[in-house]
Formats: C-alpha cells, sequence, structure tokens
C-alpha cells in the first residue's frame, strides 16, 4: 500500500536507509573503535531480519527505494544473503557497506541474493600501513575478497572507501589514485569524523578532500563530474579516461542541504543524522504489537524532527554518544 511520502520539517522528501544488521566488527579501526573493542549487543536486543523486513517494507510505501546494510561489519551474520533476498523485492537500490574481509566467501551468495552496489573499506595498500590503522593484519584477504567480487558483473560498481587521515593518508594518495587508474573500481576519499570511540577527533586530524583532490590533480589531471542530487560524494574522471575517484567531505564541505538519509541501528533505533543526539526506539513497539499505522506515525514524527544540519563545524559541537560502528556507517 503506497502511502504519502516521508518529509522532514525542511521539506527535504526522505529515500535513503542505512541499515545496520549488528554492531560487531572484526576490525579494530583507529577511526571508529578502541584496540580492545566495545561491549557487544546482546542477540535478543538485536533487530531480527522478519524486524527489519517489516520496517524497511514501511519505509519503502513512503518512499524510501535506497537501502544500505551496514554493521559493525555487515557480513558477521552468515545469513546476510537471506536478508537481502528478502528485502531486494521492497527496494530500487539494495547496497552493502563491508570490510571486506569475508569476502571471498559471501561475495557471490550476495550478488546472487541481489546486492546491487558496493562500498568496500581500505584504508591503505600497504600491508603494514593498513595493520596499524585496522589492528589487523589483513589486506591481503581483502584484496583477494575484492577481486573476487569484481569478477561478478552485477556487482559493479564497486567501490573503495578510505579515510582521510592527517599524518596518515598523504602517503597514500597517489597509490590509492592510481589504483583507481589500474582496476575496475572507484576509489573515494572520505574524511574523519568525530565518531570515534577514544573521542580523539580533532579538526587537524582531518585531511580534507580538496587537499587529497590537488595531490591527485598534480600528477593525475581530474575533470569534475555534475553532482547528482543528494550525493554524499563530490566525483572526478581522470582527464585521460583511465577510472574515476571521489571524494566526500562531510567536514569541510557539509552536503546537509539535500540529505534524504535516515538510519536504523542495530537495535531498532531511528537516528535522523549521522550526528544525532536523539534517537527513536522502534524496537520496543514493534515487539509490543505496534500496527503499521501506529509504527508510521512514530517515524513521521521523528522525521519531521530530522536536524536541519550536523553542526560539526559550530562553537560547541557535542559529538554523538555512539560511535561509526554502532550508528552503522
Amino acid at each position: 500500500m503506497a502511502r504519502e511520502p516521508l518529509v522532514d520539517g525542511h521539506g527535504r522528501r526522505i529515500g535513503d536507509l542505512r541499515v545496520s544488521v549488528t554492531d560487531r566488527c572484526n576490525f579494530r579501526c583507529q577511526y571508529c573503535m578502541p584496540a580492545e573493542g566495545l561491549p557487544w549487543l546482546e542477540r535478543s536486543e538485536v533487530l531480527t531480519f522478519e524486524e527489519i523486513e517489516r520496517l524497511v517494507a514501511l519505509l519503502s510505501s513512503m518512499g524510501v527505494r535506497d537501502v544500505r546494510l551496514t554493521g559493525g561489519e555487515p557480513l558477521v551474520r552468515r545469513d546476510l544473503p537471506r536478508l537481502v533476498g528478502m528485502l531486494r523485492p521492497l527496494v530500487d537500490d539494495l547496497s552493502v557497506t563491508t570490510n571486506g574481509f569475508l569476502l571471498e566467501r559471501d561475495a557471490e551468495a550476495l550478488v546472487r541474493a541481489g546486492v546491487t552496489r558496493w562500498n568496500v573499506s581500505v584504508d591503505s595498500l600497504q600491508r603494514d600501513r593498513f595493520f596499524e590503522l585496522t589492528r589487523r593484519d589483513a589486506l591481503g584477504r581483502v584484496l583477494a575478497g575484492l577481486e573476487h567480487l569484481a569478477t561478478f558483473p552485477e556487482a559493479h560498481p564497486i567501490k573503495i572507501n578510505a579515510v582521510g587521515l592527517r599524518g596518515f593518508t598523504e602517503d597514500e594518495v597517489l597509490p590509492f589514485a592510481a589504483f583507481a587508474r589500474e582496476h575496475p573500481y572507484e576509489v573515494r576519499f572520505i574524511e574523519f569524523m568525530p565518531l570515534d570511540a577514544d573521542h580523539a577527533w580533532d579538526l587537524d586530524k582531518v585531511l580534507t578532500g580538496e587537499e587529497i583532490r590537488a595531490a591527485v590533480h598534480e600528477h593525475f589531471p581530474l575533470e569534475a563530474e555534475p553532482r547528482e542530487p543528494h550525493s554524499t560524494a563530490r566525483t572526478y574522471r581522470f582527464a585521460d579516461g583511465r577510472g574515476r575517484i571521489g571524494f566526500i567531505n562531510p567536514v569541510s564541505e557539509p552536503f546537509c542541504g539535500d540529505c534524504n538519509r535516515i538510519r536504523l541501528t542495530a537495535d531498532g533505533r531511528l537516528r535522523t543524522c549521522l550526528f544525532s543526539l536523539n534517537e527513536t526506539d522502534l524496537r520496543a513497539p514493534l515487539r509490543a504489537g505496534a500496527s503499521d499505522a501506529e509504527l508510521e506515525k512514530t517515524i513521521r514524527d521523528a522525521v519531521w524532527r530530522k536536524e536541519l544540519k550536523h553542526r560539526v563545524n559550530d562553537p560547541g559541537f557535542v559529538q554523538p554518544a555512539r560511535t561509526m560502528s554502532a550508528i552503522g556507517g
């Protein structure tokens, strides 16, 4: 049953949902988690696939047509292809963000189940530096998984995400640019955001997208592509036609004005901004037997209050209590 479109109080029509299927992760990336990890949710606290399906079906009827499955690391839920099969008929686009560690195991099943787009996090192409940042000696396994994924034509486009950290990423920029020219992937640099568990974020640690773009352009001339509405990335093609590269600049160039995204955490909280300080519990009414009409009202009320912008650059900015791994990327 089609419903009225889902619109926030600033007139933005919501069409994109990020669903965290777990808070668990097999990496310990410095910009996200402490070395010792974080306390995991109890299994009973995590939404079941059937609960996720019901919420996605309801949101789909309100115009949400793009869904991204995230974590934690979503592939640690071994039956993820089952969820993909449940959700695929409900949406136009179903994507996955992963660290790639389990791609060799799961890529084929997920592609066959209907994943249409992929984002794989790779912060360095050097084994020792990859280990330094992720605290896992896993680069070879991730690259092998990527290579396996790329063998499926329907898996493309495949995007590689690298977080831009000052004092670290400068040495990765040109190797990644060359990688984007030699492989069928679009490398995208994402500015370091204040969502780390150690609360060590500082503006001085952000290597901006413009700095990275200029460094790439000096060696490999770039040509800007038009920005698609609601897009988080500014994309460029290499002037000689060999590949593309992108920049996601939420700190230096916020794209809040036409943001159409909401997020669902693994424990069933609706977040209207990545940096929200407030959440809306959907798990409790779901498990208490709420009707679709009741859930719809709760969702609409929360979305109407969606933040105008994230305020990272404003005086007095307060970092959310949840880290990226607990929110969902």
